[in-house]
């Protein structure tokens, strides 16, 4: 897990790209009837819109309210898996009704069902953000960042780090 500032930014761009690729490709599949090769193409020309909104609120607000939320319900005492696992689920809850509004605003039009198309996306992407993260992008993403800053330290040592800070 990251130990300062900028492994947070590094952490958090990694994140972030890997985790609205896979939800641009599953929302064009969807609008397209199904996955294809396109699909995965497509989904590129979103990233340099999608991203640097889902950076953005992730890097300065919803990672700073999740944490909050967790440690309200946690301690640096319970085992380091538990309190990442709780944290990356409470930024899923909080991260795709948000982007869900921006994909919403920007690819489906604001008119008077707006507050309907959004409800009706989040609804489509919550289950799939939910498996996405804990399943493949989290792990995979922990992975690359561990290789990137070869963390080997105690992850309980590396939690009150970015506590204090």
């Amino acid at each position: 897990m990251p130990k300062n500032k900028f492994q947070d930014f590094i952490f958090t761009l990694i994140m972030v790209v890997v985790m609205v690729y896979a939800m641009v490709v599953y929302n064009i599949a969807g609008d397209k009837g199904g996955l294809t090769y396109e699909v995965f193409h497509l989904a590129l020309f979103e990233l340099p819109i999608m991203c640097p909104i889902g950076f953005l609120l992730e890097f300065f607000f919803v990672g700073k309210i999740a944490q909050a939320v967790v440690f309200r319900h946690m301690t640096f005492a319970d085992k380091p898996i538990e309190i990442t696992f709780f944290i990356s689920g409470v930024t899923v809850a909080i991260m795709c009704p948000i982007m869900s509004f921006c994909a919403t605003c920007l690819f489906k039009g604001v008119d008077a069902n707006l507050f309907t198309k959004w409800i009706s996306l989040t609804a489509h992407n919550l289950p799939m953000a939910f498996f996405w993260q804990f399943m493949y992008a989290g792990p995979f993403v922990r992975f690359i960042f561990g290789k990137i800053f070869n963390n080997n330290e105690d992850t309980e040592k590396e939690l009150e780090v970015a506590q204090a800070e």
